[in-house]
């Protein structure tokens, strides 16, 4: 497996690496944030992956062109790493990495007291809804934090 990119974050070891071959090598992360395999199926690989690693896996990143705006397709912290920054650091890598090349960043995901208000936290502002977005493309309910997911929150922030 190729993977590029080394970075050190206020005196961390850790590691945000590219991943371009096998990326279904990490599906346990992905299905956390997209529980549907045939929906990552659908921009896994015309996506760029990152994951980072301290002291072993803990979080994965894949974001794809959409029309000149970056998208977050896909973000997810190991559970038991959950709300330690790796989530937020991988986000501020994307963002410091496509810096120039994009003047947006936006994430879509469902209307869920866990994730939008961590998107917000980390200056994104909702854009749009798309309405029974997981009714429509999901086979079975999305459950998040006790909420069924129905429409798709988009949230938008300038890099």
């Amino acid at each position: 497996m190729r993977m590029s990119g080394r970075i050190f974050l206020r005196g961390d070891t850790m590691e945000i690496m590219e991943v371009r071959e096998n990326k279904k090598k990490y599906m346990d992360l992905l299905l956390l944030a997209d529980e549907d395999e045939k929906m990552i199926d659908r921009y896994i690989e015309r996506g760029s992956m990152y994951v980072l690693d301290d002291n072993g896996i803990k979080a994965e990143c894949v974001v794809t062109d959409e029309d000149g705006v970056l998208e977050i397709k896909n973000i997810a912290v190991a559970p038991e790493y959950q709300k330690m920054g790796y989530g937020r650091r991988l986000i501020e890598f994307v963002e410091s990495k496509y810096k120039g090349g994009y003047t947006v960043l936006r994430a879509g995901t469902g209307d869920s007291p866990l994730t939008v208000p961590f998107y917000e936290r980390l200056g994104f502002k909702r854009a749009y809804v798309i309405k029974n977005f997981f009714a429509d493309n999901y086979e079975r309910p999305i459950i998040e934090a006790g909420v069924r997911l129905t429409d798709m929150i988009c949230l938008e922030k300038s890099i």
